[in-house]
């Protein structure tokens, strides 16, 4: 029997998730391919793309084609959506998949219709859009159905996604682009403008996971870090080591950390009084990967004394929840945009 094997993707600037009806988190790379631009052939994708920035020679060039959570190069998210939607679905099977893919809050109607696009030329049936927080609330198992308010902050790569949900619609929301990728780059900007060291994307992520943090480390049994830290002295040209201390990168981390503070004190401003209260009561949830920075749930705490919880799984939250909306498409229509509702009955294959 010929079927479709339908798929909910996490497009996100750092990492893509693909969830499969019935097994899960299938896929799980790094959103960038390897281009070899003499031919225009993409070389790889994901996981091995990532281990070769920095380290390709001249005719090989690896590509972040989504920026600040949305397309930047168009043809490059295709062959990615490409390969990552042939190896979730197989290539034995004569229907293409369905596909829920998240997209966040704050894109543009343009940015909307250009995933939906890449998404039906990399091989999709049907597509179908879900905005990131919605999905993620979902994912982190939050009764969004309910007459209830819950609160999430889904920060990823490019974007950080402020939202209030109750009876299966955003309330109140905040989008703004910043995330892991505006970290990782003002590690790079604290470095060089501090130490005369140029260092690379990954060196600064790498930096961000070991030893970064949003607030001190000083306290509940918790001691400051410090990590060795190689690249290029701009003054020499000469190879580097030099050694930072999680107090510098907390330093390097403020600005960005501020605007998602930011994001999350105007949505609150927002809420209804009514659904305020359900938020003192049960909390905000944070996802994503921003999640796991040390400490950010006692920053947000600190600024707006509300509880602040992380979800169990922060970095699969919206993949799962895209997959929760493949598995319930007629309950989850209102959380789809207008265009998006099936127009047949979801048990169809």
């Amino acid at each position: 029997m010929f079927f479709s094997k339908d798929i909910g993707i996490d497009l996100g600037t750092a990492n893509t998730l693909v969830y499969m009806k019935g097994r899960g988190i299938i896929i799980r790379e790094p959103s960038v391919v390897a281009v070899d631009i003499r031919t225009d052939k993409v070389c790889c994708v994901g996981q091995e793309a990532k281990e070769v920035i920095g380290r390709t020679p001249e005719s090989v060039v690896t590509v972040r084609p989504l920026r600040d959570g949305v397309i930047a190069d168009f043809d490059i998210t295709i062959s990615m959506l490409e390969d990552l939607i042939r190896r979730a679905a197989g290539t034995g099977f004569l229907v293409r998949p369905r596909v829920v893919i998240c997209v966040p809050s704050g894109v543009t109607g343009v940015e909307r219709r250009a995933v939906r696009d890449v998404t039906e030329q990399a091989g999709a049936r049907k597509v179908l859009v879900i905005e990131e927080p919605m999905a993620a609330a979902l994912g982190a198992g939050l009764p969004v159905a309910e007459p209830t308010a819950s609160m999430i902050v889904d920060i990823g790569g490019g974007t950080s996604e402020v939202a209030v949900i109750s009876l299966g619609g955003i309330v109140a929301s905040r989008s703004v682009r910043v995330g892991g990728d505006k970290f990782d780059a003002a590690i790079v900007s604290y470095i060089r403008r501090n130490f005369n060291l140029l260092i690379g994307e990954p060196t600064a992520e790498r930096i961000k996971i070991e030893i970064g943090s949003a607030v001190p480390l000083d306290g509940e049994g918790e001691t400051e870090l410090s990590t060795e830290v190689k690249g290029r002295n701009l003054l020499t040209g000469l190879p580097q080591s030099i050694t930072v201390t999680s107090q510098q990168i907390r330093q390097a981390l403020a600005d960005p950390l501020s605007e998602v503070v930011e994001a999350v004190r105007y949505t609150l401003e927002r809420t209804p009084p009514d659904l305020s209260a359900d938020i003192i009561d049960r909390g905000i949830i944070l996802t994503g990967g921003g999640a796991l920075l040390r400490g950010i749930d006692r920053l947000i705490h600190e600024a707006t004394h509300m509880p602040v919880k992380i979800a169990e799984n922060p970095l699969d939250c919206v993949a799962v929840g895209a997959g929760l909306v493949l598995d319930n498409l007629d309950a989850m229509a209102d959380a789809l945009s207008e265009e998006d509702v099936p127009r047949y009955d979801s048990a169809q294959s």
